[in-house]
């Protein structure tokens, strides 16, 4: 992409996103995600009631007598993004396409934690690590992600959640709230990894989808080309027996997302592309005040 155009494009999302963040987005954000973490502030004697758990063995051994470690919560949040780049986000039907909404609601995150003076980090992800991007604050910072966001070429094609996930947990050693972006149509098992990242970190899942994926229309013999794999195709839409095929594909990786998310208690929401993402994230924010 051409500098000029690519100036132009990360300018109208920095407009949009930055106005929905500031307007709508600030007293939510900061309600649903401020406070989660806490830090270590103290050592105090212990009292009858408090929980043994939070007893420091060290101080304790050395006076003779119990003492617990006071925790204050976290005036400032780091918060990552994990954004899909795999090519089934180039499908769209209706008004924009899944990458374009990923792209939107990533932007839209990362100014509202700005807003809040909060650290924002990205990890792309295709099947690999495509891109890391440490945390930092401010502007600048910022629009260098929508850069990347809007510019960035993945070396690879394919999806794995497993493996950002798994990338996150290591990474970044401090208690984080993480948004995973994706539409999770993936072929590998990432319970465990979804389950261990949760623990570890504030894991918020959130999907994007294609209506069409659900309910193919039906108007004959299509070509199709799988976006991953490359691979190419002709499907007969119309036919009862194709339709009812790619309803049951759908319903078993939606039925399989949402089993790893209940288990895992990561909170979630799925949005469509022709959907209002500003009132699919403000619901998600509500739930969690």
């Amino acid at each position: 992409m051409e500098t000029s155009e690519l100036i132009k494009k990360v300018r109208k999302i920095e407009i949009k996103t930055r106005g929905l963040s500031h307007n709508i987005f600030a007293g939510q954000y900061h309600s649903a995600f401020k406070g989660r973490g806490m830090s270590f502030s103290e050592v105090r004697e212990y009292q009858y009631g408090d929980d043994v758990r939070d007893i420091d063995w060290n101080v304790t051994a050395r006076f003779n007598k119990p003492y617990i470690k006071v925790f204050e919560e976290e005036r400032e949040l780091t918060v990552m993004l994990l954004v899909d780049l795999s090519d089934s986000l180039d499908f769209g039907t209706v008004n924009r396409t899944k990458r374009e909404m990923v792209t939107e609601i990533a932007a839209t995150i990362a100014f509202a934690a700005i807003q809040n003076n909060d650290k924002i980090g990205v990890i792309f992800f295709t099947d690999k690590v495509e891109k890391f991007i440490p945390p930092q604050k401010g502007r600048k910072h910022i629009l260098y992600i929508i850069r990347e966001l809007i510019n960035f070429e993945p070396e690879s094609k394919r999806t794995s959640i497993r493996v950002p996930l798994e990338y996150l947990t290591n990474a970044i050693k401090k208690r984080c709230t993480a948004f995973i972006i994706s539409d999770f149509i993936s072929n590998d098992d990432y319970r465990n990894a979804m389950t261990i990242a949760n623990r570890k970190h504030d894991v918020v899942a959130i999907q994007v989808y294609d209506r069409r994926l659900a309910s193919m229309p039906r108007i004959g013999l299509v070509k199709f080309r799988d976006a991953e794999t490359g691979e190419e195709m002709y499907v007969d839409t119309s036919s009862a027996k194709v339709q009812e095929e790619q309803r049951r594909w759908w319903n078993g990786q939606c039925a399989n997302l949402d089993e790893v998310l209940k288990k895992s208690r990561v909170d979630s929401v799925s949005i469509s592309t022709d959907q209002d993402y500003v009132k699919a994230l403000l619901a998600l924010f509500s739930r969690r005040s």
